[in-house]
């Protein structure tokens, strides 16, 4: 037997070599190619021509640092952000928002072509145009800033650089609103004053770790929460910190809309940045916000979506694809604060919505009783368990003619509309569906099924699941949530085979 031959990689660390970009990664990275061997380069537009110095080199392919554009693309653009490229949150800024959209709409119809194994032609013929910002800056309604130590030995606010845990000082992030560098100025310069210190994560030691900062756009409404290493008797015994914080709260009191203060307590040497106990200072504990003709109490806690206005376009277009008419029953899993369930309850006839967060739980049954909506239910579990459960106590309870359901459903019709119900709406984490949890919605077989996704690639995975299943893709259409990103939100409509091919919503 003849000896393995190690296979030698065509180029090295450190090379440097000249590359036309076309096309782009799924994280908005150039791809390019030299002599058949594949770079990815940060940073680069499809369509530039440039110089790129290896930094990983494997056998096919090559991970390379952008060194200069040598021609710019006609889509290469000044990124508006001075620290675009360090901070981790923008990868797109060097490319026009009009480019931007047709890759984030052709990332979709790939993924769901080749992971999902649908027919081209078929995939571009129910495909929508994708739902583009008309303001792509300053969308975001929640801010957290980690609080630092700069080379001067004062403290510092900004963002971690990308895949590292160094924070890039920020004065102002353009995605975000206009109130945080005003807060985060107030916050740094009474640190500064009152020689409070910066958390230092190896060490442990330091009081203020990150500010949550949180605005209402409807309301107008801003909630600043700190958060903070220490734990005492009560919030105020900390010399360094709560001897001034009078002050502090006078001068955040002062900015326009500031309507809650709060602090974090977070003692624990971990990446995780809220702690579980929160303490009001001044004001309310909580801000009010409008999506959906909806209004939601926001706590420091909460989860709400950060950029309301292409969410209620999003929610929009899955309650058309739901094509309610008033007497549905839809079951909403993963569904959070009950954001979707409540907008889609205004108009069905009962709503069941399941998640595995106990807060976010509650916060949905305090919103469904803030808005009137007392057709709107919610359990709190894993949705690939909560189903099953329901799915076969109801199927038992629906053979005996009249009983009454535990959930509160009045006897066998109602039983039977909740284990067949009209829609299934799913908008689950960045993995995708359980199996478990599609395998019980098949068996429900609903008329229509409604996916809101975050990752396109776990979209097409269980696309091809529930079409295997007997249910067909009806409509699709992507959704820009988070511009100058490489992220893009997508709902899908389906159908069940036997209903045929009209198309909901239409």
């Amino acid at each position: 037997m003849g000896k393995k031959i190690k296979t030698v990689c065509k180029y090295q660390k450190d090379d440097l070599l000249t590359v036309e970009i076309t096309d782009i990664g799924n994280d908005g990275e150039g791809i390019g190619k030299v002599d058949g061997y594949t770079l990815f380069i940060k940073d680069a537009v499809i369509g530039d021509k440039v110089s790129a110095k290896i930094m990983k080199a494997k056998k096919n392919y090559a991970y390379a640092h952008l060194e200069k554009v040598l021609e710019p693309s006609v889509h290469r653009q000044e990124a508006r952000c001075p620290i675009a490229r360090q901070c981790g949150g923008c990868q797109l800024q060097n490319m026009t928002y009009e480019r931007q959209l047709e890759f984030k709409q052709n990332k979709v119809r790939n993924n769901i072509v080749r992971l999902g194994g649908f027919d081209e032609s078929f995939i571009d013929s129910i495909m929508e145009p994708i739902i583009g910002m008309e303001e792509p800056w300053r969308y975001r309604n929640k801010a957290q800033y980690p609080i630092g130590t700069g080379k001067n030995g004062k403290p510092v606010a900004g963002y971690y650089a990308g895949r590292t845990h160094s924070i890039i000082p920020v004065d102002d992030c353009f995605i975000g609103v206009e109130e945080n560098k005003e807060i985060l100025n107030v916050v740094l310069a009474h640190m500064e004053k009152h020689g409070i210190a910066a958390y230092d994560e190896a060490a442990g030691k330091g009081l203020v770790r990150h500010v949550l900062i949180r605005k209402g756009f409807t309301s107008g409404q801003i909630m600043v929460c700190l958060v903070i290493n220490y734990r005492g008797k009560a919030v105020g015994n900390s010399n360094e910190f709560i001897a001034a914080q009078n002050e502090l709260v006078k001068k955040l009191q002062n900015i326009n809309g500031m309507t809650s203060i709060s602090v974090s307590i977070n003692t624990d040497k971990t990446n995780v940045i809220m702690g579980t106990e929160i303490h009001t200072i001044w004001g309310k504990d909580t801000i009010s916000d409008t999506l959906c003709g909806l209004e939601f109490e926001i706590s420091p806690l909460s989860f709400y979506q950060v950029n309301p206005k292409q969410a209620q376009r999003l929610y929009e277009q899955a309650i058309t694809y739901a094509g309610l008419t008033g007497n549905e029953t839809v079951w909403d899993l993963y569904c959070g604060i009950g954001t979707i369930s409540l907008a889609m309850a205004k108009t069905a006839g009962k709503v069941y919505g399941v998640e595995i967060i106990p807060d976010a739980i509650e916060d949905a049954k305090r919103n469904a009783k803030r808005n009137g909506l007392d057709n709107a239910e919610f359990f709190c579990g894993k949705a690939e368990e909560v189903l099953p459960e329901f799915y076969e106590r109801l199927s038992k309870e629906a053979k005996s003619e009249g009983t009454i359901a535990e959930s509160g459903m009045s006897g066998e019709e109602d039983n039977v509309k909740a284990i067949h119900p009209d829609v299934i709406v799913v908008d689950p984490p960045r993995k995708g569906c359980d199996e478990k949890c599609l395998e019980t919605m098949l068996k429900m077989s609903p008329d229509r099924i409604v996916y809101v996704s975050c990752d396109s690639a776990t979209l097409a995975r269980d696309l091809r699941i529930l079409a295997d299943g007997g249910y067909a893709l009806n409509k699709i259409r992507a959704c820009d949530m988070f511009s100058w990103s490489g992220h893009v939100e997508t709902v899908v409509a389906l159908n069940r085979d036997h209903l045929g091919t009209g198309l909901v919503g239409h």
